[in-house]
């Protein structure tokens, strides 16, 4: 897949540049952009590829020279490439267009249509399961002030597994996802230091004897995280319990990521913003996830393939990395919402006139804003530098697509949970797994409506 450095030659004139006289073909240019995107690290011609084609696709779109769908298609390329895009709905836009194109087989569009609506049918009984559990387990806690992202959370697992056979893994990821987030809004809103501390400690040593020395509030909490990692052993069987306790493990390394933050909101302290980008890029749980994606695929994940997922690599840390810039540039853009919609819970001890830790992690600077004051820049300066930072980190993931197959089934996965972070931290979306309003119309596609045969 990687190109050798002189395949564009033919394309270029005299003074090495692309000529126009292939800008007059926007299939061919829409091709050029989304396959340019599989770029790795080094290859300056797909760089200058990628610019090519998106200039003379904007400059087609501005003059309303497309018609329908190769209009459409170019428009969300440009918006998001296609091997950034999410399949599953690329797949309802492709069907619809695949429909206005003369000469199409319409067997073959209605067989789609009835696979796409028979597995639709499965998500949907699944995400009201999910959506009970997460009832019954808010209904336990007791915790009014934790978010209720259930159905975000469900989705994104949707995002990375929509394969009916993995129905299991899809569903300890969800709720996962959904217990570190509990987790994090404990560390983050609501408890103080030494509350954060005891958590932590309690999560290190793994066991029930441990609740004794928690707060009220959380010992409920740490009672779920135990039951629900129970669940997951007795899921997965004997084979696969060894990808549970190592899942196990990297939650216990994020609470630590946790109280480490923590603690510098504690002691005021102001990180650079390589100290600032190294924590939390952790704290985004990049590593847990990448583990989690692995439980309950024994029979199509090698030993070799799991201790990558498992391992520390330039991908994965690429993943937490797109996560964490993605993440802090979209809460950035959007912190006019955030300010709109802010709420004060009182935390019991603030009560009795004692401050809680922070009121939200707004208060702790992101990564746009410490690279804003550590080179005393403006925002979009800084976020211009964190784009560029992303689009090194995407160059990392796709090396990792073409170095040793046996890696893929492992590799794929790990793509798909970058391509879940382009769409929930979109620039038309904002941060959509804070303000899940602008899903609706996602989720309605996707897990409600059919579509019409």
């Amino acid at each position: 897949m990687v190109c050798p450095a002189d395949v564009f030659k033919i394309f270029k004139g005299e003074d090495v540049r692309f000529t126009d006289a292939i800008s007059n073909e926007p299939r061919g240019l829409l091709s050029l952009y989304n396959g340019a995107h599989l770029l790795v690290h080094d290859e300056t011609e797909l760089v200058e590829a990628i610019s090519f084609a998106r200039d003379h696709l904007q400059s087609i779109c501005d003059s309303s020279e497309l018609k329908p769908p190769l209009a459409d298609q170019v428009k969300r390329a440009l918006d998001l490439p296609l091997p950034r895009a999410y399949k599953r709905m690329e797949a309802l836009h492709y069907m619809f267009e695949y429909g206005q194109e003369e000469g199409h087989i319409v067997v073959l569009l209605d067989l789609a249509k009835l696979e796409f609506n028979l597995l639709q049918h499965v998500h949907l009984k699944e995400l009201k399961s999910f959506s009970q559990w997460w009832k019954d387990l808010y209904g336990n806690m007791g915790l009014s002030y934790i978010r209720d992202r259930a159905v975000e959370s469900y989705v994104w697992s949707n995002m990375v597994f929509y394969e009916e056979d993995l129905a299991v893994t899809r569903m300890v990821f969800a709720k996962l996802f959904v217990l570190a987030v509990i987790m994090d809004d404990i560390y983050d809103c609501h408890a103080n230091i030494e509350e954060c501390r005891k958590l932590h400690e309690a999560i290190q040593r793994w066991d029930e004897s441990a609740i004794s020395f928690l707060p009220d509030y959380m010992k409920t909490l740490y009672n779920e995280i135990m039951n629900n990692f129970k669940e997951f052993e007795d899921q997965v069987g004997v084979k696969g319990r060894y990808r549970v306790a190592q899942t196990k493990k990297e939650f216990q390394k994020l609470s630590t990521y946790y109280l480490q933050e923590s603690e510098w909101s504690h002691q005021n302290h102001k990180p650079s913003f390589k100290e600032q980008m190294e924590l939390s890029t952790m704290t985004a749980g990049g590593p847990l996830l990448c583990v989690c994606t692995t439980v309950g695929r024994d029979d199509t994940l090698t030993k070799e393939a799991f201790e990558w997922a498992a391992s520390d690599t330039g991908a994965i840390r690429a993943y937490a990395k797109i996560l964490r810039f993605m993440n802090d540039v979209a809460a950035f853009k959007a912190m006019p919402l955030y300010n709109q919609q802010k709420t004060v819970h009182h935390h019991p001890q603030e009560k009795s006139g004692k401050k809680s830790r922070r009121k939200n992690k707004g208060d702790m600077s992101s990564t746009v804003e410490c690279y804003m004051n550590e080179h005393n820049v403006t925002s979009e300066v800084a976020i211009a530098k964190i784009n560029s930072l992303i689009e090194d980190e995407w160059k990392t993931i796709n090396q990792a697509r073409f170095e040793r197959r046996e890696l893929l089934p492992a590799v794929h996965r790990v793509v798909n949970l970058c391509v879940c972070v382009m769409f929930f931290y979109d620039d038309k979306k904002k941060d959509a797994y804070t303000f899940s309003s602008n899903l609706r119309e996602t989720i309605e596609s996707l897990f409600v409506n059919p579509i019409p045969m």
